[in-house]
């Protein structure tokens, strides 16, 4: 199977090679390395490696956690290949080049280039800011969001925390999901993606040069398809089936409407 490990390090000569090594003798395969921060000394590094699936993943988080100044900051399964450059434009490059379906171009993507289990587009109410949240790390002033699309890893129901679409962040669910939350900029709609703990693993949260990236596609995405992000937010989420939006997001509601206005 394919495994994420992000691991925090001294970032000195010879401790890279360390973690490598280590990586090696457990039985994991290196096929990507990505720096995320290099800041006081100290290095955050995600290293996507194939693991043999009947090996015990507790042997290789041992090994590396033996290494002096190495931290194993989380470890979950990989969906899909690891990225290469380019992969941010190509999509926004597919976007722009069928922008009735941009949204779901869109959020279908996003988790292979973030490492995230699954990904939702999702309206925040309007009253957003008159509320005060509730529970278990919920944000005053929030409001639940309705799904507006969902990707086809999310799962059924899909229950959404409460957030206020304000700036782009990273935070903590409820049992082991780590979340990133990124507005368009538009009647309150939202791109979340999320991170699950599972199958005796446990994710990493969001960094924040994740966050970053996530924040930079959404506000492209959000410029390229402009009004039609207003027709999911006025129509309201409408549902396939498999929870999919449904026309709403193509614009071919708004159309149909005033065909029969028209008639």
């Amino acid at each position: 199977m394919l495994l994420r490990v992000r691991v925090t390090l001294p970032d000195r000569p010879g401790t890279l090679g360390q973690v490598a090594r280590t990586l090696g003798v457990a039985g994991a395969d290196i096929v990507q390395v990505v720096v995320l921060e290099r800041l006081g000394g100290r290095a955050v590094d995600d290293f996507t490696v194939v693991w043999p699936g009947a090996a015990r993943v507790d042997r290789l988080s041992a090994g590396l956690a033996a290494i002096p100044g190495v931290r194993v900051n989380g470890m979950w399964r990989a969906i899909g290949a690891p990225t290469g450059g380019g992969q941010d434009a190509e999509l926004l490059a597919q976007i722009a080049a069928n922008p009735g379906d941009g949204l779901g171009t869109l959020v279908d993507a996003v988790p292979g280039l973030l490492a995230a289990d699954w990904a939702a587009a999702a309206v925040v109410p309007a009253d957003w800011a008159a509320r005060s949240g509730s529970g278990a790390g919920a944000l005053r002033g929030g409001g639940s969001p309705a799904v507006a699309y969902a990707s086809w890893r999310s799962p059924k129901p899909l229950v959404l925390p409460e957030v206020t679409p304000l700036r782009a962040r990273a935070l903590d669910g409820p049992a082991g999901t780590h979340y990133a939350v990124a507005p368009f900029g538009r009647a309150g709609l939202v791109l979340m993606l999320a991170r699950v703990d599972g199958d005796g693993l446990s994710a990493a949260g969001f960094h924040v040069t994740e966050v970053d990236r996530i924040a930079q596609l959404v506000r492209a995405a959000a410029t390229i398809l402009g009004d039609r992000l207003d027709l999911v937010s006025a129509a309201g989420p409408a549902f396939e089936p498999d929870g999919a939006l449904a026309a709403v997001v193509t614009g071919t509601t708004a159309a149909a409407a005033g065909s029969a206005t028209a008639g």
